[in-house]
């Protein structure tokens, strides 16, 4: 992809064809029986890679994956070793998983996302409706022919990754470059509720999935275009719209540059009720203390969940490896820029949970333990245990209370990273990580979602997601699913272990 010019001075040209896609004390007693294992809190010693320093305080830090490079050993090194979140650079985007009306492929997004949730990273979903890189024959749609299109487009692919997505960029690039207004595109055609009806689809199609509306050129405060975008979540949220992230791409050159005030706007759009997450970042030049500032200001701002990096190396950048954008040079060494976000990272304090939910919830305070509990889960407010319906061992059997037997499949087993297994080798897995994500079996993989902390006060909280484990709708009685749901202190979402 060749570099193309800006438009005009502070703003960004959009373009087609193929280009960059968008873009955890002593023991904490429960009740007077043994605790679980808590995860690990930030080691006292500096994190040596950038996820792994993000994670110190509760965030993440990603990058962009190209299917077609996952065979370049040097590139799948680094973007292993450094990132713990990925987004599809273009294999989730419409031409891609739907060239046909109707018929869905998603060989190469699939490829992306198992090489991610394979070692262990989560996915940014990436993206479900744009005016860009349509396959033709939605682009010789119209009106409610389109509309209906776009919704069946976002049902199909959401459908595909439900439970398995933890944020996904619905609508990109929906702004004009000057103005503050709606860009004339043929969804904005079809009607100027187009971008609310997808955000109600989505939420529909994957209830755990965070919901982010995802743009360039509104990372300066004082901008028509960002104040046009904080008036449409500011207005999405006092209507009840399902919006629950927005996404700063973050492209920032000489006609796009870094402003002072980018921390004034991302605690502005977190002040709206909305997590805000640095979708797309690449700086022209890669200016160490440009990289350093726009982290300090992620991390300044609890609601700041994560950064992403445009590309692993130079060379994988859409602007091209003469315009040194990113933290490695073309030969996969680090810059002086990453030396800049690495220490931003690690002179960070504790932060937000991985996954902070719609309304701020209270994480009570945990202590690492020792690990090696082994037991029932039982509810305080049931009395019942955590159960696996007859005994099964298939992935994805969500979990249940059932009346305390001590058999197999309510016997758990905790371990010093935070699992809690079932039959030695199923884990607690959550579906999701928004409110009512489903609590299942899963085969153990080491991934964040089936990494839990217990907590001293009696509740277990996902790593992932900071949310807490709950029985659905207050329940006590025999089958009542458990889900994560935000922490609010209820009987309901307190547990007791006991070996």
């Amino acid at each position: 992809m060749g570099v193309r010019a800006n438009s005009r001075p502070g703003t960004r040209q959009s373009f087609t064809g193929l280009r960059r896609a968008l873009a955890v004390g002593a023991l904490g007693v429960l009740g007077a029986v043994t605790a679980f294992a808590a995860a690990s809190g930030p080691a006292d010693a500096a994190a040596s890679t950038l996820g792994a320093a993000a994670a110190q305080s509760g965030r993440y830090f990603g990058t962009a994956i190209a299917s077609g490079k996952l065979g370049d050993s040097n590139y799948t090194t680094i973007a292993n070793r450094e990132f713990n979140m990925v987004t599809a650079e273009n294999e989730m985007k419409i031409d891609a998983t739907e060239p046909n009306r109707g018929q869905f492929n998603f060989s190469a997004g699939d490829r992306v996302y198992n090489w991610a949730v394979q070692n262990g990273k989560r996915v940014r979903g990436h993206t479900l409706a744009w005016h860009q890189q349509q396959p033709g024959w939605m682009q010789s749609l119209s009106g409610s022919s389109l509309r209906q299109a776009m919704i069946d487009h976002i049902n199909g692919v959401m459908s595909h990754y439900k439970g398995k997505i933890a944020y996904w960029d619905v609508v990109n690039e929906a702004y004009a470059d000057s103005g503050g207004g709606r860009r004339d595109s043929n969804l904005q055609r079809t009607g100027n509720d187009w971008i609310e009806v997808a955000f109600r689809t989505a939420r529909n199609a994957d209830p755990a999935a965070k919901l982010c509306y995802n743009d360039y050129n509104i990372d300066n405060w004082t901008w028509a275009k960002t104040q046009g975008v904080y008036n449409m979540v500011k207005d999405f949220k006092s209507r009840g719209v399902p919006i629950d992230c927005v996404g700063l791409q973050s492209h920032f050159n000489s006609q796009s540059a870094y402003n002072s005030n980018y921390r004034t706007t991302i605690s502005s759009f977190a002040a709206l009720g909305v997590d805000v997450a640095i979708t797309e970042l690449d700086i022209q030049g890669g200016s160490a203390q440009t990289y350093a500032n726009v982290t300090n200001d992620c991390l300044a701002v609890p609601r700041c969940v994560g950064i992403t990096v445009w590309g692993v190396r130079d060379s994988d950048s859409w602007l091209g490896a003469n315009t040194s954008p990113l933290l490695f040079d073309s030969n996969g060494n680090k810059k002086a820029a990453y030396t800049s976000v690495l220490n931003a990272l690690n002179n960070a304090g504790p932060g937000p949970s991985n996954s902070p939910s719609a309304t701020p919830t209270v994480t009570p305070t945990t202590t690492p333990t020792s690990g090696g509990g082994s037991g029932a889960i039982r509810g305080v407010a049931s009395g019942r245990c955590v159960d696996v319906p007859n005994a099964s061992q298939s992935d994805g059997t969500q979990v249940q209370l059932w009346d305390c037997n001590g058999q197999s499949n309510q016997t758990w087993s905790s371990s010093s990273s935070g699992e809690i297994r079932v039959y030695g080798n199923k884990c607690l897995d959550a579906a999701g990580t928004g409110n009512g994500a489903a609590i299942q079996i899963y085969s153990c993989w080491g991934g964040d979602n089936q990494k839990w902390r217990v907590n001293s006060d009696g509740t277990i909280t996902g790593v992932q997601s900071g949310l807490c484990l709950d029985a659905v709708g207050q329940g006590t009685g025999n089958g009542t699913k458990l889900q994560l749901y935000s922490c609010h202190g209820g009987s309901n979402q307190k547990w007791t272990f006991s070996s």
